[in-house]
C-alpha cells in the first residue's frame, strides 16, 4: 500500500476509534503507532503529546501531523492529519443535522451526562500513564507539583508554565549533567 494511504488509513481508524479528545487517543496511539507499527518510539509519541499540547491547534491532529511528517515528510503530515479529522468531520456533520431535533428529550440528556463522565475517565487514563511516564524522578516531581499549583491557584497562562518547565529542564539536566 502506499504510505501515504497508509498513514491517511491509520489515523482514520484512529480518528474514528478516539472518542474524548486527544488524551483519550494516547492509548490508541500507543498501540497503533509504536507497538504495532514502530513508527515512533514511546518517548518520541510523549514528546509528540507534549510539544502538541504547546503549540496552537488540537493535539490529536498536531500528533498525527508530527509522526506523518516524521513518516514522510510534510505530505506524510498533510495525509496524516487529514485521516485523523476525517472521521470526525463525517460522524459531526451527519450529528450536527440531527442533535438540535433530539436534544431536548430526556433520554438523551442523560446519555450526554453518561458520555461526559466517560469522557472524564478515558483523560484521567491518559493523563496517569502521561504522568508515570514523564514523572522518573525528584526534580520532574517538583516540576509538576509548582506546575500543578501554579496553574491551579493563578490565573497566568498555560504558555508562561511551557515555558518555565522548559528552563526549569533545561537547567536540572545541565546541572545534573555537571556533578555526573
Amino acid at each position: 500500500m502506499n504510505m501515504y494511504l497508509e498513514l491517511f488509513a491509520v489515523f482514520a481508524k484512529i480518528g474514528v476509534m478516539t472518542f474524548g479528545g486527544g488524551y483519550a487517543m494516547l492509548p490508541i496511539l500507543q498501540r497503533e503507532i509504536v507497538d504495532q507499527r514502530g513508527w515512533a518510539t514511546e518517548e518520541e509519541l510523549m514528546d509528540y503529546f507534549a510539544i502538541g499540547q504547546c503549540t496552537p491547534g488540537i493535539i490529536a491532529v498536531n500528533t498525527a501531523t508530527f509522526i506523518g511528517q516524521k513518516r514522510k515528510g510534510a505530505l506524510g503530515g498533510i495525509f496524516a492529519t487529514l485521516g485523523v479529522i476525517f472521521p470526525s468531520l463525517i460522524i459531526i456533520s451527519l450529528l450536527a443535522g440531527v442533535i438540535e431535533a433530539f436534544s431536548h428529550l430526556t433520554v438523551v440528556q442523560h446519555a450526554f451526562g453518561g458520555i461526559r463522565v466517560c469522557v472524564c475517565v478515558l483523560i484521567f487514563n491518559a493523563v496517569l500513564k502521561l504522568y508515570k511516564k514523564a514523572v522518573v524522578d525528584k526534580p520532574t516531581f517538583a516540576i509538576f507539583l509548582i506546575v500543578l499549583l501554579g496553574s491551579y491557584f493563578s490565573g497566568l497562562s498555560p504558555v508562561f508554565f511551557v515555558v518555565c518547565a522548559a528552563a526549569a529542564g533545561i537547567i536540572l539536566k545541565n546541572l545534573e549533567g555537571k556533578r555526573a
